[in-house]
């Protein structure tokens, strides 16, 4: 049992030079973007020769395809009841997955969006709703679409561990393996789940989404939040630079449940400016990875 640290690292020059970079840093997982993620994506294709450059790129690091995720677009609101806007994110996640499926990687992730009608039950079967279309768009995709749990800020929706459940509860029997979720720590904190409460807090929320999705995460976004519990402020800072502190982090490592997916970092970047052609890894990322490798057990 293993753990795959890694990170959203830098996509200048595109993402082959992310993966580079990320291979540099001593990490065997990462998560990219296959589109500009401020657009819905949803009638970009991936060119071959650029799915080529990536899986060279990728078979010159330590990184699995089985260990990368794709983020989809920001703007994808599966969860609105807004009949354009819920097409388009629906498209938008079904082209996440076809050019994810030609990068042949393990999962993409997204966040599901905003209930604008406050009807969360009916917002829980619209995401699920926009994850069957993606999946009957790519059937022979071995790429899981996965939830990624939400801050909490305004109407979003998949802030709870009930939230997330409702999601998959709605997806059929016959595509549920090819589905599930993710759990971002930030948001956690940023949405209410205390890691810090005790020394069996992170343990006890693991059981907690667990219980109600019926299944383990597949993958964690390693955060720290710079606000306070239960801001719903996504901000992401430095592990040990903000309010979550490093012992959740240690307590998370310890539990198997963060063995065998990946475990990525979202936190900030030092060097934004790198040339095109430049695989060094970012200092903060090296930072990071040193920090991550002590905390294990």
């Amino acid at each position: 049992m293993t753990h795959y640290f890694g990170a959203h690292t830098i996509d200048t020059g595109d993402i082959h030079m992310a993966a580079r970079r990320a291979g540099a840093a001593g990490m065997r997982a990462l998560q990219i973007f296959t589109t500009i993620p401020k657009f819905y994506g949803d009638k970009s294709s991936i060119k071959p020769e650029r799915v080529e450059r990536f899986r060279t790129a990728l078979g010159e690091t330590d990184i699995d395809p089985a260990q990368v995720v794709a983020h989809g677009a920001y703007v994808l609101n599966t969860a609105t009841p807004d009949e354009e806007k819920s097409r388009r994110a629906r498209d938008g996640l079904a082209k996440e997955l076809e050019r994810s499926t030609a990068l042949g990687i393990g999962a993409i992730c997204f966040h599901p969006g905003a209930a604008t009608d406050d009807d969360r039950e009916a917002a829980a079967a619209r995401v699920a709703g926009a994850i069957v279309h993606a999946l009957e768009r790519v059937p022979t995709s071995g790429t899981r679409v996965l939830v990624e749990n939400t801050a909490g800020a305004g109407r979003t929706f998949a802030k709870t561990a009930a939230e997330v459940g409702a999601i998959l509860a709605h997806i059929p029997r016959a595509l549920r393996a090819r589905t599930g979720y993710g759990l971002d720590t930030c948001h956690l904190f940023a949405s209410g789940y205390d890691l810090r409460a005790s020394t069996g807090a992170v343990s006890r929320i693991l059981d907690e989404f667990e219980e109600a999705t019926g299944e383990v995460p597949g993958f964690f976004h390693l955060n720290d939040s710079e606000g306070e519990l239960g801001s719903n402020k996504d901000r992401h800072v430095l592990l040990g630079d903000g309010r979550i502190g490093l012992e959740p982090f240690r307590a998370l490592l310890a539990d198997p449940r963060s063995r065998n997916i990946p475990l990525i970092l979202e936190t900030p970047q030092l060097v934004m400016n790198i040339a095109e052609d430049d695989p060094a890894p970012d200092p903060y990322d090296v930072q990071m990875m040193e920090l991550l490798s002590e905390l294990r057990p």
